[in-house]
């Protein structure tokens, strides 16, 4: 192990999710880590409806009894509304399985974040934050560079045998390398802000993400209780449609969000609260995640789409897997692309399920409730993918029926 000052066995840049989770599990082996994120913690994010499946992770960082203390709400399943304003069962984890692993939680993430960031300083890593990464330098032959600007402006050189890419969106290292590829047919823009006072169940029913079509189904709007009576409300369409009509991001919201009956009801007496927030194109994948000394984690790595609540989770998965590799490679001073990369094909195996649910998803003729309605037998296996429960058993199963049933209904309404 190196312990020369300003030198480490691991560094990773950026304090999302991925990061700390890698981080927090390499520091906490033993090895010299440190985190460096740009801005100051804690920060104000989106992705705050969590995948169940998190619960193992956060379970392997120790934090799951800390975590259940912040009062997140609990996410017991997920509703979806169609662009007639029919409301489906909702999908609840614990119909299915009964383990406290089941419900997951609607999380503010300046807080969750909060926690991961000092979860991995706890664990012996070495957390720097308003410090950018100027520049990577790799060397072929032994340590790594990294440059990094202080918030006095000064810049410094770390040293560090791995470098980890946690800059989510930014996505340092693709971007650079020229190996980030938008997904064509997910170009995606979100408009969202917050809401206090708007409808919650208020104890008759358990909270629930919901999923609501517009009338048109040119968009759809995601609804998130969370804590302190906020309410997170996010509109989610193809970039030309959303951002590209002459208005405001406040005025397109306001349009889409009259064409959604069932948004409007559950905001009849909200008042806003925040500003709206913009993100678009943010569906993409990378074509290298790892190299010699250096690879990839959460959104760097990539981001499918915010319709399932995936990006969380798959951001902890993956630096999970990644700091068993890392570690692994520390361990028999094999830091080659093979070895720190060997994960990445699980784990691709694994997000394709939720990819091609997505994509199912944005196909105009498909509907859960039509599709369940003719293969109930699907029920676990739907709500296994909603979950998160993609890498183990047969998480696709149902796809050899919805792959024929949607190829169908696409045709019968061509040809009505």
């Amino acid at each position: 192990m190196i312990t020369k000052n300003d030198t480490y066995d691991c560094l990773v840049m950026g304090a999302g999710p991925g990061g700390c989770t890698t981080a927090a599990l390499v520091a906490a082996r033993g090895f010299r880590t440190a985190l460096v994120e740009r801005e100051k913690m804690p920060q104000m994010k989106v992705g705050e409806s969590l995948m169940p499946e998190s619960y193992w992770i956060f379970e392997k960082l120790g934090i799951l009894e800390e975590f259940k203390k912040l009062g997140f709400v609990r996410k017991n399943g997920v509703q979806f509304v169609s662009s007639s304003d029919k409301e489906s069962q909702p999908f609840f984890f614990r119909e299915h399985d009964d383990r406290d692993c089941a419900d997951s939680w609607h999380v503010e993430r300046a807080r969750f974040d909060q926690l991961l960031y000092e979860t991995a300083a706890k664990n012996g890593a070495t957390c720097i934050e308003e410090t950018r990464v100027m520049d990577v330098q790799f060397n072929n032959n032994g340590l790594h560079s990294v440059i990094v600007r202080g918030s006095d402006g000064k810049d410094k050189t770390l040293k560090a045998r791995v470098v980890v890419d946690a800059t989510g969106q930014q996505a340092m290292l693709a971007s650079r390398m020229g190996t980030r590829q938008i997904d064509p047919d997910l170009k995606k823009a979100a408009i969202w802000t917050y809401f206090r006072g708007a409808e919650r169940n208020g104890g008759k029913n358990p909270e629930v993400t919901c999923i609501l079509h517009t009338n048109t189904r040119d968009a759809w709007f995601w609804y998130i209780p969370l804590s302190d009576d906020l309410v997170s409300v996010g509109l989610v369409g193809d970039n030309d449609f959303i951002l590209k009509r002459n208005c405001k991001p406040e005025e397109a919201f306001r349009q889409e969000m009259a064409n959604c009956p069932g948004i409007q009801r559950r905001l009849r007496d909200a008042q806003q609260e925040g500003k709206y927030l913009v993100a678009k194109e943010f569906s993409y994948t990378t074509t290298e995640r790892a190299g010699d000394g250096w690879l990839l984690v959460g959104d760097a790595y990539g981001f499918i789409d915010p319709i399932y609540s995936s990006g969380v989770y798959l951001a902890l998965k993956s630096g999970d897997m990644a700091a068993d590799a890392i570690c692994n490679g520390l361990r028999s001073n094999d830091l080659s692309a093979e070895r720190l990369g060997a994960w990445t094909y699980e784990f691709d195996a694994g997000v394709h399920w939720i990819r091609k649910l997505v994509h199912s998803f944005y196909t105009r003729e498909f509907s859960f409730g039509q599709f369940m309605k003719q293969y109930p037998q699907h029920g676990p296996n739907l709500t296994n993918l909603l979950v998160g429960r993609v890498f183990e058993g047969q998480p696709g199963e149902m796809f050899a029926d919805l792959d024929p049933w949607i190829e169908q209904v696409k045709s019968q309404a061509a040809g009505a």
